[in-house]
């Protein structure tokens, strides 16, 4: 709509350092969009993962003491972000996010951008200090901690307006260097041009 500005998901963010095209394709041809067997079990071991944190102790985190938030939606004008952190711990000078991941590996850079999305929104909110945040493994059951750096800020704001860019000029990115992230990609059908 004119002199509407898009607001983007956190996951989209994440989603275009994957691959640009998953945003092109969910903003400007929103109805295509289909829902994977890896998106079901994703969303199955979040709802089981939330269970068992209650029960836990936030030792995993190298913390002693804090409160626990969950399922906390964030929203940044700013940044033009919005989203839903899974888990917010709050210390007496911190919030910390976390976000519950289906996966062994490491966090890679889209990852680490996304929580830096999801601090720099956290912090905006509740006027505490975002440091670091973690990404906590429902396979392993490890915690792996973020430090949300100047670069990964600047980071997240470059994306989201190369996102904007994509979106405002409806103009299809060049797909990724390596095809390895389309094996598994839910828009892996609409990519003629290369596979």
């Amino acid at each position: 709509m004119e002199g509407e500005r898009t607001v983007f998901l956190v996951t989209d963010l994440k989603q275009f350092s994957y691959c640009p095209r998953i945003v092109y394709y969910a903003y400007c041809l929103p109805a295509v969009r289909p829902t994977t067997a890896k998106m079901e079990v994703g969303i199955a071991a979040h709802t089981t993962a939330k269970r068992r944190e209650r029960r836990r102790t936030l030792a995993a985190y190298g913390l002693v003491e804090g409160e626990r938030h969950f399922d906390v939606w964030v929203e940044s004008k700013e940044l033009g972000l919005r989203g839903r952190v899974d888990l917010v711990i709050e210390t007496a000078d911190e919030v910390i996010p976390v976000d519950y991941k289906n996966s062994r590996r490491r966090a890679g850079p889209h990852v680490r951008r996304q929580i830096a999305a999801y601090g720099m929104m956290v912090e905006e909110e509740w006027g505490k200090p975002v440091r670091r945040g973690f990404v906590y493994s429902l396979l392993t059951r490890r915690a792996e901690e973020i430090i949300v750096t100047e670069r990964l800020r600047r980071g997240v704001r470059e994306a989201v307006a190369a996102m904007r860019e994509i979106v405002e000029r409806e103009r299809m990115p060049a797909p990724p260097r390596s095809r390895r992230p389309c094996v598994d990609c839910e828009f892996r059908r609409f990519c003629n041009d290369v596979l």
